[in-house]
């Protein structure tokens, strides 16, 4: 079905516009999208599946700790449950979006779609399901919230350009959770609206979250807007306005943050009444690293059989699109991503040293791969300076091609010897990519799951969560909770730093 093509800009305040051509009117429309098809609802069932398994391996670092701790200070009966935690134990919808959605990002290790701008689409899924626990949602209204929020975030990172007036990527995120509550619920299109407008107006911060030294908020990031999102849509059910028109005012978003008067954007929906379906337009991570870091974590480990003797290296070029050299490249300026004492977080947006660590050991691990004494070898270190980015127009053009049979987000390293050889390749996607080599189905879903989540779950635990996923569309409310993965109490990092919750 042809898309719908909305052109946004800023609206002089005498220019009169009715509420329909705002681009928030038109989004919260896709709330109303249809119930998926068998393609959508098994990606949806996908994601889920994806997220609860990089949730598991992640509840016991301290962000993640430190947010349940939190969300734990405000328990409320028929609230939503916390991962690793019993479904005995009970917290309010919004602090369990906010720990879960912590828990899921943590280990930047789900999905991902790329365009205009970057976002991680699953972040969705924590809040919506802590709402849907909440309010007693059916496992078939989640499924389609899921869909409708894909289609929103990705329909705006595909048409609004945030990181180049360096606005963090999660500014989306609000509208997309604020329309999936709204689908997911039933709520009425002027409760929609003014939710996604308030929810887009306190959503915005700067992309210093992600430059630098990159610190534990860059987890908190996604929680923080997908919170903001569910109080939005609180208070609009409840009667109360927000500012508006949110992207088209003389002083709004576009107008201060963005482009600025005169420029436009052109954000593509379904048209009304059509199906959401962007979903099947994102893809995940085979690695826990930047996404744009997967398909050159592949290209490194199939280079190092070509290579003997890596202390002969004599220098590493990887040519790429503009936003790999300038977000995880030499491009960014940062000399923290050279750092052998970087936070975790730093290096997983490095790829020069994320190329070092897999052209030595072959492989890549979500923990063993960011060990301090791992970055802190010298022979990783004297690779690790020898690698730098070029940004390649060639490159840049394939990461924002229209046709996805064209899209790329790789490139082509040049490794050059002392001898004077010249070792090189190219891979445009990653493996785990839709159009890879091995591209992930269903069974690559269950292996990442049942591989992070193991030893940690038992594997009675993880066929009853398999088992409930599989049926999403046909959960009750009660069942919902089977989606929210339970641990041992005792295995549960506990933070007992004195807070003011």
């Amino acid at each position: 079905m042809t898309p719908a093509l909305h052109t946004v800009r800023t609206w002089a305040a005498h220019e009169q516009h009715p509420r329909h051509d705002e681009l928030a009117w038109k989004l919260a429309g896709v709330a109303f999208a249809p119930q998926p098809d068998d393609a959508v609802a098994d990606m949806v069932i996908n994601r889920l599946i994806d997220n609860a398994g990089v949730a598991v391996a992640a509840l016991n670092r301290t962000p993640v700790a430190a947010a349940r701790a939190q969300a734990l200070a405000f328990p409320r009966a028929g609230g939503a449950t916390l991962f690793g935690v019993s479904p005995m134990v009970r917290v309010d919808a919004s602090w369990a979006a906010w720990a879960n959605s912590v828990a899921v990002r943590e280990l930047d290790f789900h999905d991902t779609y790329l365009a205009a701008d970057y976002s991680h689409p699953a972040d969705n899924i924590p809040t919506l399901l802590a709402v849907a626990q909440q309010c007693g949602a059916s496992g078939r209204s989640l499924l389609r919230a899921i869909a409708v929020a894909y289609e929103v975030q990705i329909a705006l990172t595909r048409g609004i350009c945030l990181h180049a007036h360096k606005i963090d990527h999660v500014a989306h995120l609000g509208a997309s959770v604020a329309v999936g509550i709204g689908a997911l619920l039933g709520l009425g299109r002027e409760v929609i609206y003014q939710a996604v407008q308030h929810a887009v107006h306190v959503s915005c911060s700067t992309r210093q979250s992600r430059k630098g030294q990159i610190s534990s908020w860059k987890a908190y990031a996604p929680a923080h807007a997908a919170k903001l999102a569910v109080e939005a849509v609180d208070r609009a059910m409840r009667g109360q306005t927000s500012p508006s028109p949110i992207y088209e005012g003389e002083d709004s978003i576009i107008a201060r943050l963005l482009g600025g008067a005169g420029h436009e954007y052109t954000v593509q929906l379904p048209k009304e009444g059509a199906p959401a379906r962007s979903i099947l337009e994102s893809y995940t991570k085979a690695y826990s690293a930047e996404y744009q870091s997967q398909a050159l974590i592949d290209l490194a480990l199939r280079m190092r059989a070509r290579i003997v003797d890596l202390e002969e290296v004599a220098s590493i070029a990887i040519h790429t699109s503009h936003h790999t050299h300038h977000v995880i490249g030499t491009g960014a300026g940062d000399p923290q991503k050279m750092d052998p004492l970087a936070s975790r977080e730093t290096l997983d947006h490095s790829i020069m040293y994320i190329f070092a660590v897999a052209l030595e050991d072959g492989c890549w691990h979500h923990e063993r791969s960011y060990l301090p004494a791992r970055a802190a070898r010298p022979e990783t270190g004297r690779l690790w300076q020898k690698i730098s980015t070029v940004e390649d127009a060639g490159w840049t053009a394939r990461y924002h091609a229209a046709d996805p049979r064209e899209r790329a987000f790789g490139g082509r390293v040049e490794i050059l010897m002392k001898n004077g050889s010249l070792i090189e390749d190219e891979l445009a996607v990653a493996d785990a990519h839709p159009a890879g080599a091995a591209p992930y189905g269903r069974p690559e879903y269950i292996g990442k799951f049942r591989s992070l989540t193991g030893g940690i779950l038992t594997v009675g635990a993880q066929d009853l969560f398999l088992a409930s996923a599989a049926r999403l569309n046909d959960l009750t409310a009660g069942e919902l909770d089977a989606l929210v993965p339970e641990l041992s109490s005792h295995d549960l990092l506990q933070i007992t730093n004195e807070a003011i919750f």
